[in-house]
């Protein structure tokens, strides 16, 4: 019988592809130094507005639990400090990596940021509409050369060109699949929550917690989704079939190769997020995030092929099987 792909193997070719192309390192450098150096769109006073109405709000209405209230209170005090509009150029499920749009800093060793404070909530839509898409369109030349470099071994800059228009649609089609998924569950999931959040604290953390088991239960046969984009040029449905189809023939292998994946990048983010953002060692971090980030995604490209490849193997077995053995 054919043999299985190996986890180990996988990774090991993935981040070989990524020392013999070190250049694609670059991608997540450059949006890092953009989104740390460059102008911060901020959305300061529309999130200060909106928490005073939800204060109000809140105030006014009988039975609300002041430990939820004052927590609601800090997160958007928080959140109007470090929101910036450009950590939407980190697009998902297709997406350069950035550790900054995480990280979101406040201070750059060469002084403070530029800062805009966006005022109008059609501006904001608009603003992150346009970076939302050029994330995904750059995102998905980012994957395409990745990708080739993997499974390929070199990289043909002609024929990356001439297909990144067609992959970047699909990219877009896929990215808008997810999202109807997502709302599909979070809107009856937002409801439930909401009315256990009113009703008790510990009683909303554990709707959140389920709300992310189902999510989870959603989104993961669909992880190898855009794999088939970049690695076979199928279209968006073809990759989804397929890449749900390798999910599920290979689920324990699978599962515990997504774990490493994100045991190692998780981990490894603590260690790059060490120097603070006003000290120019941040720069290390974000070489090692883009090395390992770039290697892990590589891994990721040569364990779908290999394990798409097993798949056929296995069919081609599985119907030969009758015809080789008749009396079975």
């Amino acid at each position: 019988m054919p043999t299985p792909p190996s986890l180990i193997a996988s990774l090991l070719a993935g981040f070989d592809a990524t020392t013999s192309h070190i250049a694609l390192i670059v991608f997540p450098i450059v949006l890092d130094l953009f989104v740390w150096l460059g102008p911060h769109f901020k959305i300061t006073t529309l999130i200060n507005t909106f928490n005073q109405q939800l204060v109000e709000l809140a105030t006014s209405a009988s039975g609300q639990p002041q430990d939820l209230l004052q927590a609601n209170q800090d997160m958007w005090k928080f959140l109007a400090g470090r929101i910036n509009l450009l950590m939407f150029l980190r697009t998902y499920p297709v997406g350069i990596p950035s550790l900054m749009s995480g990280r979101l800093p406040l201070d750059a060793p060469i002084g403070k940021p530029l800062v805009w404070d966006i005022r109008s909530f059609l501006a904001v839509v608009g603003i992150w509409l346009l970076l939302s898409l050029l994330g995904l369109v750059l995102g998905s030349l980012y994957f395409i050369v990745v990708a080739d470099a993997s499974t390929v071994g070199k990289i043909s800059w002609q024929q990356v060109l001439k297909t990144w228009p067609r992959v970047s649609l699909n990219t877009i089609l896929l990215t808008l699949l997810w999202c109807v998924l997502i709302v599909g569950v979070s809107i009856p999931a937002s409801c439930i929550l909401s009315a256990l959040a009113f009703g008790s604290l510990t009683l909303g953390r554990l709707g959140l917690l389920l709300y992310g088991g189902i999510l989870l239960w959603v989104i993961f046969p669909l992880l190898f989704s855009p794999h088939g984009i970049f690695v076979n040029r199928n279209n968006v449905f073809e990759s989804v079939r397929r890449g749900v189809r390798v999910t599920r023939m290979t689920l324990p292998s699978t599962g515990l190769f997504f774990l490493i994946v994100f045991v190692l990048s998780q981990g490894m983010d603590i260690l790059w997020r060490v120097p603070p953002e006003n000290s120019w060692f941040t720069l290390v971090g974000l070489a090692g995030h883009a090395f390992v980030t770039t290697g892990l995604l590589a891994s990721s490209f040569v364990y779908y092929r290999e394990s798409d490849l097993w798949i056929q193997r296995m069919l081609a077995y599985w119907n030969k099987a009758p015809q080789a053995h008749p009396n079975a």
